[in-house]
């Protein structure tokens, strides 16, 4: 069986059981019954008429077998370690985690994993694959909506192109087994974002996180300002960045009351996205860099009811540690990019292990398509200057920056993001310690399934598109 053949079969299998689908910056619930015509013909229409999950998730595990991983150093994703670790894999889900000493059943798939780690596998709160897929031409380029400073009313799951090679570099290159995929950072208000598994899906809706809450991407500070500012319009300045972001959230509050007393509204997408961040069933993730406007937004978050769940970048986030802790936000960080523009100039290695330290929810996170394949790397990188600056941090408590921790982030934290009993097998055996540049995930296995081996060039995710092209399947 050929590479592409293995997706082109893989892909069927997910589709089992499914009715539609199988299993850069500037640049589920089940479905419910169809409006009635009578019903959507109407320009009011009250509360109970909006289908909250117009597009839900058709996602089905691929198939998998008993698996047991034996020997190995066992990173659990919250900060425990196992050394000569035994890990269970049954049904799609960590049926068990122990050491030396825990029974593998006889009808077990055997893993040697002498020498070798196993970790959750990882995930990226912050992608714009699919959205910004390759090859990057303009054809492609559908991240940002740069018609309007607000724009909550576009999703980026109706921009993803499941068949984006960047997918299957990910899984394989990086270990990443889900991702956030966002707008990008042109708007004050960018759109919502979608939380994808990462497997090979011929729909968006086959790779949808099942039940994982949207997110709402929002960006401050230089972009925003500088694109519509080109434009001669509104905002063309940080003040004008808040003044347009108040007046719109002030709409919203409005809004949403209305809907909370039954009040009949005309419909509007972009005021739903937003009561839904006021309600807090959408996620809030921040663009922002500078403390002093991440301050600001925590500010503007009390005046209108909300809460920020993500500062993204937040290059500046070592100088609000305490705040950022107190207030129960998250930092998805980069381990040393910076000075690429004002905002981003005074960054330090270190913010990532210092906003660790200061008690703050710590991520690390990619935004790149290149960095998404090596954020181990990048966590090492992270670690290591804390290192230097005295801060003693664990291999596998730094692990929670790639773990536990942005699966918080995205609100899908009770069924992934960690090596326990019961939550998803979304698990990476790499072949030799994860922080090193030298290691390269062995095998990747989403909700149980073997999904990548490195040893094995039938389980290589090849997307239709990339069959006959160069560079097809980046082997290395």
């Amino acid at each position: 069986m050929t590479k592409g053949h293995y997706f082109l079969a893989a892909a069927s299998l997910a589709l089992v059981g499914c009715s539609t689908s199988g299993g850069a910056e500037t640049q589920s619930a089940s479905r419910k019954a169809p409006t009635s015509a009578a019903n959507s013909s109407s320009s009011a229409t009250a509360k109970a008429a909006f289908n909250k999950d117009p597009y839900p998730s058709t996602y089905k595990a691929y198939a998998g077998q008993p698996t047991a991983v034996r020997g190995a150093t066992i990173f659990d994703g919250e900060g425990g370690r196992i050394d000569n670790g035994t890990i269970l894999l049954l049904n799609g889900k960590v049926e068990a985690v122990g050491g030396a000493e825990l029974v593998v059943p006889a009808n077990y798939v055997v893993v040697d994993g002498q020498g070798k780690f196993v970790t959750p596998g990882i995930i990226d709160v912050h992608s714009h694959l699919g959205d910004y897929p390759s090859p990057g031409v303009e054809a492609h380029s559908d991240g940002n909506e740069m018609t309007s400073p607000t724009t909550p009313e576009v999703w980026s799951e109706h921009s993803v192109w499941p068949q984006d090679p960047g997918f299957s570099r990910a899984l394989a290159n990086g270990g990443v087994t889900a991702l956030q995929i966002l707008p990008g950072s042109a708007n004050l208000m960018g759109g919502r974002s979608v939380t994808l598994k990462n497997v090979p899906s011929r729909t968006v809706q086959g790779m949808k996180f099942p039940n994982a809450p949207y997110g709402l991407k929002m960006a401050c500070g230089e972009n925003p300002k500088r694109v519509y500012g080109a434009k001669g319009r509104a905002p063309s300045t940080r003040m004008g960045n808040f003044a347009v972001n108040r007046q719109t959230w002030a709409r919203a509050v409005s809004y949403k009351k209305k809907l909370d007393e039954g009040k009949a509204v005309e419909r509007d997408l972009a005021m739903e996205t937003l009561a839904g961040v006021l309600s807090g069933e959408i996620l809030m993730h921040n663009h922002c860099y500078r403390a002093d406007e991440m301050a600001q937004v925590v500010d503007m978050s009390k005046e209108f009811g909300y809460h920020v769940s993500t500062f993204h970048h937040a290059v500046e986030a070592y100088k609000i540690g305490d705040i950022l802790a107190r207030e129960n936000i998250c930092a998805a960080l980069w381990a040393d990019w910076w000075g690429f523009k004002m905002e981003g100039y005074d960054s330090v290695p270190e913010n990532v292990p210092m906003v660790h330290q200061a008690g703050a929810c710590t991520i690390v996170h990619s935004d790149d398509e290149n960095q998404i394949q090596r954020l181990n790397q990048e966590a090492a990188k992270a670690l290591r200057a804390g290192r230097r600056m005295g801060m003693t941090i664990s291999d596998e408590t730094a692990w929670t920056w790639l773990g536990i921790n942005p699966a918080k982030a995205l609100g899908i934290d009770k069924v992934t993001g960690s090596l326990k009993a019961g939550k998803m097998a979304d698990v990476v055996l790499w072949n030799g310690h994860p922080f090193s540049a030298y290691t390269r995930p062995e095998k990747v296995w989403v909700d149980g399934a073997m999904l990548y081996d490195a040893n094995n060039p039938k389980l290589r995710p090849v997307s239709d598109f990339e069959l006959g092209q160069p560079g097809e399947g980046d082997v290395k």
